[in-house]
């Protein structure tokens, strides 16, 4: 009986602590809202092309490490591309690519409210650019690096409410086609400036 109560004990212990750990893990967790405007064009082409304006916005979550560091992901729509501006695909036009894109982050933020942050970010295509005289013009995936800055308000009725600047650049080949004028091996590079809201 002795035993049958020890052995109950400890397993009441066990599961507090693990609670208690599952709640301190929580606490280190937020979330928020994020939206925004890109600006992007490709590198590396070998044919003329501008910037294109474009959105972004989606989820972010984020696991406090200490009061300055932190790893956040996000969960973004991302509209890109860029302006064609001689005419090898029969005429000037915006190519638009849409992607899910998974940011992730390491974050250092000041006691005032000032951060920078770094990582890699994966980009998923979900809609490809149209009427360009290929089946595929863009490849499925990218990848690249991300890196920013921007101010997020720490106290008063504006707390968790931000404003970041953001630079990705990406290391893949953009291009799924095969031509033999045109090279399919230029990147992507988008400039984005978005509002978030932490919960």
């Amino acid at each position: 009986m002795k035993k049958l109560l020890l052995i109950g004990l400890v397993l009441a212990m066990a599961q507090v602590s693990f609670a208690q750990g599952l709640g301190g893990i929580f606490q280190r967790l937020s979330f928020g809202l994020k939206a925004g405007g890109n600006y992007s064009n490709f590198t590396g082409a070998n044919f003329d092309t501008e910037g294109l304006a474009g959105f972004n916005g989606g989820l972010l979550v984020n696991f406090k490490l200490t009061d300055k560091w932190s790893v956040q992901e996000e969960f973004l729509y991302s509209m890109q591309g860029a302006k064609i501006t001689d005419n090898v695909f029969g005429t000037h036009k915006d190519l638009k690519l849409s992607y899910m894109s998974v940011p992730i982050l390491v974050k250092y933020r000041s006691a005032i409210g000032l951060y920078a942050e770094f990582g890699a970010q994966a980009n998923l295509l979900m809609k490809d650019a149209k009427n360009t005289g290929f089946v595929d013009f863009a490849d499925k995936i990218d990848a690249g690096a991300v890196a920013g800055l921007g101010y997020e308000f720490t106290k008063g009725p504006a707390k968790g409410l931000g404003l970041g600047a953001r630079y990705y650049q990406g290391f893949m080949d953009v291009g799924k086609f095969n031509s033999t004028t045109l090279k399919s091996d230029f990147k992507n590079s988008v400039a984005q400036l978005s509002i978030f809201y932490m919960f």
